[in-house]
């Protein structure tokens, strides 16, 4: 069995307190991507921690995924499924 190779990741912005919410298929990649600064989109938003990664086996299913999670309902499934995580995130910023 092969390991699925799409990824629907969740990152938390440390500075402005959102989500941003991405696709990839090389997370490590493209984490390093976001903490050089090199993504336009969230440079200005460092520093991230990490929150979420789905792998999926198909891509069609992890960009649906992706497009759930940036609906104002997928969000607020994201801040229930990780209420404790992100009281975690807070505390250790504190």
């Amino acid at each position: 069995m092969y390991h699925p190779k799409f990824c629907t990741y969740v990152l938390y912005s440390l500075k402005d307190h959102q989500f941003y919410i991405g696709y990839t298929t090389d997370f490590s990649r493209r984490m390093s991507e976001h903490e050089q600064g090199k993504s336009k989109s969230t440079a200005h938003r460092r520093p991230f921690v990490p929150l979420l990664c789905e792998y999926y086996y198909a891509k069609k299913d992890s960009l649906r995924r992706e497009d759930y999670f940036k609906t104002n309902a997928g969000k607020r499934t994201l801040r229930l499924m990780l209420k404790e995580s992100l009281l975690e995130v807070k505390r250790a910023k504190s």
